[in-house]
């Protein structure tokens, strides 16, 4: 199997999920006791948040692609970042790699189309709702984005950083995310993906109006199957 190269602890409780999902399709594939060859560079979130609040995103940058490097090193042949919002600094972090960066947005995109959605209602922080560098990825597959309204965005990112990426999950934020993905079907969307990679620990299939596409489980699935050699057929 090929070797992966994991940027987590973007935050941890999602890391997590990215290592357990990757190691599941391993597991159905191959049976046994066959899990996933993986380097895992886990940095410290608070550096990063801190790198978010101060606009530092240069630096957010070269903190990610030195891990990225770390992981080439440890023989990783394909990287992912395991976050959504820190793939703004993803062109930082593929020039600083001599093998693929496995985007998140492509990820999204490919389930997108296998469903037939056209178009995807995005909820994450704020930087992935309100900046491009999402939406355009979607769109480089066809796949078009709309966002929430300036109200439920600013609740919507105070519960993903105050709460989701705490491990904390309440009833209540999942009442107002729940309603927020009701205006996006209203907005025209087929569908929502949860553009941050901690949405998935509140909002399940069964409590939305709309199809949902968790960008964590996608990803991981398609992590699962580069280990295998098996993503280009996939797609």
């Amino acid at each position: 199997m090929e070797t992966l190269g994991l940027i987590g602890g973007m935050s941890w409780h999602s890391t997590a999920t990215y290592y357990r999902i990757i190691n599941e399709v391993v597991s159905a594939a191959r049976g046994g006791h066959a899990s996933a060859p993986i380097s895992l560079q886990s940095l410290d979130f608070d550096e990063i948040r801190q790198c978010q609040l101060d606009g530092d995103w240069e630096r957010a940058g070269e903190l990610l692609a030195e891990a990225g490097r770390h992981c080439v090193r440890s023989g990783a042949t394909t990287v992912a970042i395991c976050t959504n919002l820190m793939h703004k600094v993803a062109p930082q972090v593929e020039a600083a790699l001599d093998v693929p960066l496995l985007h998140i947005g492509d990820a999204v995109a490919a389930e997108a189309r296998r469903q037939g959605w056209q178009t995807l209602g995005i909820l994450g922080t704020k930087w992935v709702m309100e900046e491009s560098f999402y939406a355009d990825r979607l769109a480089t597959h066809g796949v078009a984005a709309v966002a929430p309204d300036a109200a439920d965005r600013a609740r919507i990112d105070t519960i993903v950083f105050d709460e989701l990426t705490q491990g904390v999950v309440t009833d209540a934020s999942r009442a107002t995310y729940v309603a927020a993905i009701g205006r996006l079907a209203d907005q025209g969307a087929d569908a929502v993906v949860l553009a941050c990679t901690e949405i998935g620990l509140l909002i399940s299939p069964e409590d939305s109006p709309l199809p949902l596409i968790d960008s964590a489980e996608v990803h991981a699935r398609e992590l699962g199957l580069a280990a295998l050699g098996q993503l280009t057929a996939s797609r």
